[in-house]
């Protein structure tokens, strides 16, 4: 099978395997948040103390420590041992350990299988980060990697939305979403093929890469690392910003969240169109000035439309920004080391996501809302004052 062919981005959304790395993508929403509506009530059918009352806690964010603790193994094995056989048992275990929590009985077991869970996402998004690069490249790589943002977003939509339903009838029954993937695995063991090897390679030492371009991957995850971080204080804090302005319901948060996705996945389709208009400095200056105005709408007007307008352009600008990360760093990369690199990616995004409430939080607690949201829009306005200066003496091409 060939592979790294430049297509158009419209053939792009016909080929099969750009669809099946947009849905493996998808798996990363529902891997941590699809259970957030079932807390409550797993809290209730547990004895309640301060042992329980923490478990319960920590089962949401327990798969992203997997996932940062896992991906650089992940990593080592794709390169050595082939990416799509990673692909398909991560995906097995993501199915078995995800709705493990249907008929698991205690909680540390429950909390158990959410660490599993992480493990398989770690190796379901290192690999289908190595074949993103493998598979693609030029316009097309840029064109799939967008349409995986668009299809966290959308997805991680539809995975939430079914997961509060179904924990209205049974808090256990939201784990049946992890089973939904079963649907897609006879799609991904018939169009994921493991790219050829070239002769010898297994026999001969990688060669190293150059040093500019190692440069650059550890700068663009890292940049990842950082915009993930700023933009997750949104899940994280947007419930105790609108309770703090009076807004109690659980609904008033939901809408807010489904607000962000669905921007996040509209315009994360536009990137394409948008990159090739104004280049990956613009690009990501437009990203970080939606968020930056997002932040600061949230500084200076706490009407219902205009958290709704913010929480916009914030999942707009993220959804802009992150796709370029991904796809520069994999064409930065030489195709025996995409393994390594997209277990960067995988960890720093996750490391990101775990950080963010570690960091947003005493900042809140001693600045408050106002001066936080102020702070973030100007840091964000500044990155992409950045973005612009760097494009303009960057070598790496469109």
């Amino acid at each position: 099978m060939e592979t790294n062919i430049n297509y158009t981005e419209s053939s792009v959304w016909r080929d099969p395997r750009a669809i099946a790395l947009m849905i493996a993508a998808s798996l990363t929403v529902m891997a941590a948040a699809t259970i957030s509506p079932a807390l409550p009530g797993l809290e209730r059918q547990f004895p309640d103390n301060a042992t329980n009352a923490f478990l319960i806690r920590i089962l949401v964010p327990a798969p992203s420590l997997a996932v940062v603790l896992m991906a650089p193994w992940c990593g080592i094995i794709a390169d050595r041992s082939g990416r799509r056989r990673m692909l398909l048992a991560g995906l097995i275990l993501f199915i078995i350990a995800g709705s493990a929590g249907l008929v698991l009985p205690t909680l540390p077991s429950i909390l158990f299988s959410r660490l599993c869970l992480g493990v398989a996402l770690a190796m379901i998004m290192t690999a289908q980060s190595a074949l993103l690069g493998d598979y693609f490249s030029g316009k097309a790589l840029h064109a799939v990697s967008s349409g995986q943002v668009s299809a966290r977003n959308l997805g991680g939509l539809v995975f939430i939305l079914l997961a509060g339903l179904l924990a209205t009838v049974g808090p256990r029954l939201s784990f049946a979403v992890y089973a939904l993937p079963m649907l897609i695995l006879p799609f991904f063991w018939r169009v994921i093929a493991e790219p050829p090897r070239k002769a010898g390679a297994a026999e001969t030492r990688v060669a190293p890469v150059s040093g500019s371009s190692q440069r650059l991957v550890i700068l663009l995850c890292c940049g990842q690392m950082a915009v993930t971080m700023l933009f997750f204080v949104m899940p994280t804090q947007l419930p105790f910003f609108l309770s703090a302005q009076g807004y109690e319901s659980p609904a008033m948060t939901g809408a807010a969240l489904g607000m962000l996705m669905l921007a996040g996945g509209v315009a994360a389709l536009g990137y394409p169109r948008i990159r090739a208009a104004i280049g990956d400095g613009g690009n990501w200056a437009c990203g970080f000035g939606l968020m930056a105005a997002g932040f600061a709408l949230f500084a200076t007007n706490t009407a219902e439309v205009a958290i709704f307008f913010g929480c916009a352009a914030i999942g707009a600008g993220y959804s802009l920004a992150i796709p370029g990360f991904v796809a520069l760093s994999l064409a930065a990369t030489p195709p025996e080391r995409r393994g390594k690199t997209g277990a960067f990616l995988t960890g720093s995004v996750f490391l990101g996501q775990f950080l963010s409430p570690f960091l947003s939080s005493p900042a809140i607690a001693y600045w408050g809302w106002h001066s936080s949201s102020i702070g973030l829009a100007v840091i964000l306005g500044i990155a992409g004052l950045i973005s612009v200066l760097c494009a303009r003496s960057s070598p790496y091409p469109r």
